[in-house]
């Protein structure tokens, strides 16, 4: 998890929850509602995403406490009543929270979250949950582009250096395993997270001895069983692989294996086929090449269609900052409230079709072909009899006269689980390498034209005839009103 004192969410939220909270509170307007938090196209022109950085959501939701210095603080502003502070300070969040499990493929409009509780307190988690959602989510999603390009190759993540502060490099580090990368070069985020760390030598290494040949050999002296030799300091098809060919021979005759060379400029494609020709006729046909360099999903790919042999992949500043997309576009939206002990499904209106909401307290029924592949997602309201046996109308979510019949499947699943009852965590959290394998195995689930780099084919997310009749509906009636 990241940083307790991040974790801790009471503050972390925008003034503006806070202001409507103290007027729902002074206006004893409070009932029951539901909260979906979905996003609404996917990042960098793809077309999956892959969900991420549900744990730390629930853990610091579970943890939220205004303490005495949160109190004061607020106080000092001059915008709270006593009263107001006074119920703060005994603040619990006592809801609950539905989602999907981290690792899952999902895509634009279904809800990843649906929190249920009061109106206040589901008011006040909202900013955190889109904080750590967006942000693990954008990164798992930019790994698993990589990792796809790299043809599931390995995929070191070396980005601590460029992140987006701390926190950013560590949940970077969390979110980049869960996507498909095999390592970590962050330390402390390889001991929270259990992520294996992997790290080779910097430039420095090699200027700082006497000559090239000196510091390669005593890198191995020290590393014999896994040693990694950054070749490009002053020449790498000179000297830097001549000097680690001789090394390269020498830990062989000791029986040591392990061993590689790391390219970090120049034209990759083109030093990496010599490189690895040199190490061949060397007799050196298992050291392994790793690349670095500004990679990002679209140079593995080109490096990979061009023949380049090249083994690993150190993927740092493209990764981290999610470079292409600058965010996720995850929102909160309320969709049903408690009117006369009855929930209505809400709904919001908007100019642009794309942005009005999907009323309704929904699960996402995910459809499933023979073959164990995604065939497409279908919202409906809880409750609705989603299940095998019968053909199904998908109703598209914006065009009224669009549908599609699905009949030939073979299973459905609820992708929507209860992780928090009353307040408090009610699953135990896989580990950080059991969500990594469910990642990976989904993204095998996902037919290969939904994670082409380019111009990908649009899944289906569709809504079922109740819940249609129900959106449009609401539309009819709020339509033209102010």
């Amino acid at each position: 998890m990241l940083e307790d004192s991040i974790l801790n969410p009471a503050l972390l939220t925008d003034l503006y929850e806070l202001t409507m909270m103290q007027g729902y509170y002074r206006f004893n307007l409070n009932p029951p509602v539901v909260f979906d938090m979905f996003f609404r196209r996917q990042p960098f022109g793809g077309g999956f995403s892959v969900f991420a950085g549900l744990e730390d959501v629930i853990r610091g939701v579970e943890r939220l406490r205004f303490s005495g210095d949160d109190i004061e603080y607020l106080s000092g502003l001059g915008l709270f009543r006593d009263d107001f502070l006074e119920y703060l300070s005994n603040f619990r969040f006592t809801g609950d929270i539905y989602a999907v499990d981290e690792g899952e493929v999902v895509f634009p409009n279904e809800p990843l979250l649906r929190i249920h509780g009061t109106l206040i307190e589901t008011q006040l988690i909202e900013s955190f949950v889109l904080n750590i959602i967006n942000f693990q989510t954008l990164i798992a999603t930019k790994a698993a582009r990589v990792f796809i390009a790299s043809r599931e190759g390995i995929v070191l993540e070396f980005g601590l250096r460029r992140a987006h502060g701390i926190n950013g490099a560590i949940a970077a580090a969390r979110a980049a395993y869960i996507g498909g990368a095999s390592a970590t070069s962050n330390t402390l985020a390889g001991k929270l997270f259990g992520i294996p760390v992997k790290g080779t030598m910097a430039h420095s290494w090699v200027m700082a001895f006497k000559n090239e040949l000196d510091s390669f050999e005593k890198y191995a002296e020290v590393y014999p069983a896994t040693t990694l030799l950054l070749i490009d300091t002053y020449d790498a098809l000179g000297s830097g692989i001549e000097n680690a060919i001789k090394v390269g021979k020498k830990l062989k005759e000791r029986g040591y294996t392990d061993f590689g060379v790391r390219i970090d400029s120049g034209d990759l494609e083109y030093i990496s086929k010599v490189v690895r020709k040199k190490l061949d006729e060397a007799g050196l046909e298992n050291a392994k090449i790793v690349a670095s360099n500004e990679l990002d999903e679209n140079i593995i790919n080109q490096l990979v269609n061009r023949g380049a042999p090249i083994d690993i992949w150190g993927v740092g500043t493209n990764l981290v900052t999610a470079d292409g997309d600058s965010s996720l576009t995850g929102v909160y939206k309320l969709v049903a409230k408690k009117i006369n002990g009855e929930y209505e499904p809400v709904i919001k209106i908007s100019n642009n079709p794309e942005k009005i909401t999907n009323p309704g307290i929904k699960q996402i029924h995910r459809f499933y072909n023979g073959n164990g592949m995604f065939l497409a997602d279908l919202l409906a309201e809880v409750g609705e009899d989603i299940t095998p046996g019968r053909e199904y109308k998908f109703c598209h979510p914006t065009f009224e006269y669009k549908y599609m019949v699905i009949k030939d499947y073979s299973d459905i699943k609820p992708l929507l689980h209860l992780k928090m009852k009353g307040g408090k965590m009610v699953y135990t959290p896989p580990n950080l390498k059991e969500i990594r394998e469910k990642s990976v195995s989904n993204l095998k689930r996902l037919d290969d034209t939904y994670k082409r780099q380019i111009n990908p084919h649009i899944y289906k997310v569709s809504l079922s005839e109740n819940l249609k009749r129900i959106k449009f509906n609401l539309i009819e009636r709020y339509n033209g009103k102010k």
